[in-house]
């Protein structure tokens, strides 16, 4: 049965009819099959891969295995390994009359998603990659090429009518090619991709990619002619001429085109159009010639100039393109395949023997350039693996050279599994290599409250969007930077990685400033590094320290608790997920930011402020003689607000600050509510540490009323409440005046001063009067900055007793806790083995 299923599906000596009219189907009521016309049946063929791969990136997921595992594995599945062994499931949804359907969309596809990769795609870089980057692209290069030159003798038939050094170019650039995305995304969720290490690989990726190109524009104009070799050489020559006038003539051409758009105004319908028709026309042109038309849309995309009309062309295909037809295309390659073509255990014997010598060449390629830079041994094996990463050049490459006869079924089948198998080992293998040690430091200064008055004031700045960058620098300056207490800032823009685009950010981190940015990403990390940078010059006692986060939503925490931890910080600033619209309400912006900010709390080696961001009016620099802005802090008891009340203390020696702290006292009606105890949002701790919260409170207090009692611009008061209506009540009336309230996240001890707040919280990651304050009903003029203490360490910087549990299920062990009360700290569930509870 198997064996007619392999001739089912062949086109080598099969001559195929098509019927022009079978496109569309007169519906099933007629009495047709909808699967007998070919629009019907490419629209089944279309979402059977889609929902194969999504399936498989879903099942993989766990594996940490990249996409385009999937793609291959879908169609794999889909092809003559598996499903298709049954005839008449081959027969009925991957027909011989479909194939050319599917492989002209599938094509088509390619086609502008190496478009896309050109326009991504800097040259320049290559220009200031560093010579260890380009060294070990080509260490990396030559030795794997080698063993294809080998293998090529060992795989060739010499009964065709291909030439030797054809063969040997085929696989050899098949072997020898990195794949760039594949490799980000790896680096990524290994999170190495902000490390040295990482931007080396990246870097040689690239300078390896391009040339992957041009030995596989090469191999494609050897292959298509098989006797005369005058023909290769009008080839190549054509293909030359075609790039020559691609960069002197196209070029100009798309120059002008972009000079007649003002800047800022899109570009008009018109002009897009013509671009992307003008791939297609490349495309055509280099097939024509007789390379492949991938070539002449990538040499199309190359040649637009980085700027707005990138950005523009990305956002408009990205998604269609990398989404729907691209899967289609690593489908075709695994439908292509056939493992029941690698029989016995000598072939078996041979595809490992392929990927093992392939392997050790990249590694030792790598490892001897590591050695002679003086890289550490584990680092340069690292690499070597990372350069092993396979992707889309790769899978072109073989299919360029099965359609051209090059590969044969079983050598086709062979280079397949050795590219899935070689790239689905890089993750465990590194994860197991190269753990770069999780080394803890010790730091006292982990929050502001423990900071010295006179001692560098750290802060970590996480920002998503330029939109939270102005009040952002008004808070900073508003924290009263002097020569005593410098302030250092770091600040991190946070980038989801999604693909090539936001890999190329990576590499052109070192780029220099004033080129135009590749994509919008870049353009929105320009923005942001700009205005801080400025902020710097003008500002004094400040230094900024850009930097970039690229990594999924799921993991960016460990990014900005690792950064925090390294560069010492004693406050992280976040920005709220929810941004204040028009109408003065707020609106969530992306519900992933909102995880990353839970998850950051939780995890955070130091104190945490989440600013709710409703404009703190003022420029950017402010002006010394004038009262600017009123604070507010809204003091309750605990330690979350004793650090709320340290910050403002901080800001109120800025001679721009007016402060007023009003402080919340139980009223002799306050009662304590005693909550239910198994609610999974109490821990309890021990009396006797809300006896010492207490005490700590006072002492704070009180030094600050002495240190506060000859400045008029400072207002302390005290209200004494009885429940959470007058809390609110109390608040409502001081709304107006003030510019930025500064709260505490949570309260410590369970209040009577808020109880009923919590109940319709819709944020409790901001406490019951964070949230209060941060809903759309209230005050629209007013930030919002809720803190919360790191309480690792005790004032003193000694070890606070308050432990955190290493797990945390909602149910309390009765013995642990004899005399107790609960303690209202909400916290997401752990993440991966940390504590998931850091008050």
């Amino acid at each position: 049965m198997a064996q007619i299923v392999t001739t089912a599906n062949k086109t080598n000596d099969t001559i195929v009819c098509y019927a022009p009219t079978m496109i569309t189907t007169n519906g099933i009521w007629q009495g047709d099959n909808p699967l007998d016309y070919s629009l019907p049946l490419f629209i089944l063929q279309l979402t059977l891969v889609v929902v194969t791969t999504r399936a498989l990136v879903f099942l993989l997921k766990p594996f940490r295995q990249p996409r385009v595992i999937s793609e291959i594995l879908g169609g794999v599945l889909l092809g003559p390994s598996v499903l298709g062994r049954n005839t008449s499931f081959a027969n009925t949804v991957f027909p011989l009359r479909s194939v050319m359907v599917i492989e002209t969309m599938a094509n088509v596809g390619l086609l502008y998603f190496l478009f896309l990769v050109g326009v991504e795609m800097d040259i320049s870089v290559i220009k200031r990659t560093g010579r260890k980057a380009l060294a070990i692209a080509v260490a990396g290069m030559i030795l794997p090429f080698l063993v294809g030159t080998i293998f090529s003798y060992l795989l060739h038939k010499k009964d065709g009518n291909m030439t030797q050094g054809t063969y040997i170019l085929f696989l050899g650039v098949s072997l020898s090619v990195t794949a760039f995305p594949v490799l980000a995304r790896i680096l990524a969720e290994l999170k190495l991709i902000n490390t040295e290490i990482g931007r080396i690989a990246l870097s040689s990726a690239l300078v390896n990619d391009m040339c992957a190109w041009i030995l596989l524009a090469l191999a494609i104009a050897l292959a298509e002619n098989e006797s005369t070799s005058l023909a290769s050489l009008w080839v190549i020559l054509s293909s030359l001429a075609f790039v020559t006038f691609c960069i002197f003539v196209v070029r100009p051409a798309i120059s002008w085109m972009i000079q007649r758009t003002p800047e800022g105004e899109t570009f008009s319908e018109f002009h897009i159009c013509l671009i992307l028709t003008g791939v297609m026309i490349s495309g055509f042109i280099t097939d024509a010639i007789g390379t492949h038309s991938v070539f002449g849309a990538f040499v199309f995309g190359l040649i637009i100039p980085n700027g707005p009309l990138g950005v523009t062309l990305i956002e408009k295909l990205e998604d269609f393109v990398s989404g729907l037809l691209l899967p289609l295309f690593f489908a075709i390659s695994g439908l292509k395949t056939d493992i029941s073509t690698i029989k016995g255990a000598a072939t078996w014997g041979f595809l490992f023997l392929v990927i093992i010598l392939a392997c050790a060449g990249k590694i030792a390629g790598t490892l001897l350039v590591s050695l002679f830079y003086q890289m550490p041994l584990r680092e340069g094996l690292t690499l070597g693996l990372l350069m092993n990463t396979k992707g889309l050049v790769e899978m072109i490459v073989l299919n360029v050279g099965k359609d051209q006869k090059v590969l044969d079924d079983r050598a086709f089948a062979i280079m397949v599994m050795a590219a899935v198998i070689m790239t689905g080992i890089i993750m465990p293998i590194v994860t197991t290599i190269y753990r770069p040690a999780k080394r803890y430091i010790p730091y006292k200064r982990r929050s502001l409250q423990s900071s010295k008055p006179d001692a560098e004031l750290r802060v970590l700045v996480c920002i998503h969007t330029p939109r939270n960058v102005p009040t952002i620098i008004n808070l900073l300056e508003a924290s009263h930077p002097t020569k005593k207490s410098p302030i250092c800032i770091y600040v991190l823009h946070l980038v989801e990685l999604t693909g090539r685009a936001s890999a190329m950010l990576i590499v052109h981190n070192t780029r220099k400033s004033g080129r135009p940015a590749l994509n919008r990403t870049q353009a929105q990390s320009d923005h942001i590094i700009n205005a801080f940078e400025n902020y710097e010059q003008h500002a004094s006692c400040v230094s900024v320290q850009p930097l970039t986060a690229i990594s999924p939503y799921s993991t960016m925490h460990e990014d900005i608790c690792n950064l925090a931890e390294d560069k010492r910080v004693a406050l992280i600033i976040i920005p709220f997920h929810k941004q204040q619209t028009v109408d003065g309400g707020m609106e969530a912006t992306n519900p992933a930011f909102r995880m990353v900010n839970q998850n950051v709390l939780a995890n955070a080696p130091c104190s945490v402020g989440i600013l709710v961001d409703r404009g703190l009016n003022g420029s950017t620099r402010l002006a010394a003689n004038q009262v600017s802005h009123h604070v507010a802090v809204l003091f309750f008891g605990g330690p979350d607000d004793r650090e709320a009340l340290s910050y403002a203390w901080r800001m109120s020696k800025h001679p721009g600050i007016s402060l007023t702290v009003l402080r919340f006292i139980p009223g002799d009606d306050a009662i304590l509510d005693h909550p239910n105890l198994n609610d999974p949002r109490m821990l309890t701790v021990e009396t006797n540490n809300i006896e010492r919260d207490m005490q700590l409170d006072q002492e704070l207090i009180n030094e600050f009323q002495i240190n506060i009692s000859n400045d008029e611009t400072i207002v302390y008061t005290e209200k004494v409440v009885n429940n959470g209506e007058e809390t609110v009540g109390v608040i409502r009336t001081m709304e107006s005046n003030h510019d930025l309230f500064i709260v505490g996240r949570g309260q410590g001890i369970i209040s009577p001063l808020t109880a009923g707040l919590t109940d319709w919280s819709e944020c409790p990651e901001l406490g019951a009067i964070g949230d209060m304050l941060a809903s759309s009903d209230f005050a629209a003029t007013v930030s919002v900055l809720v803190v919360q203490q790191f309480v690792g360490m005790g004032p003193q910087g000694e070890e606070d007793q308050l432990g955190s549990p290493d797990s945390f299920s909602g149910h309390v062990n009765e013995q642990q806790f004899s005399n107790r009360q609960p303690i209202n700290r909400w916290s997401p569930p752990p993440v991966r083995g940390q504590t998931a509870f850091s008050p």
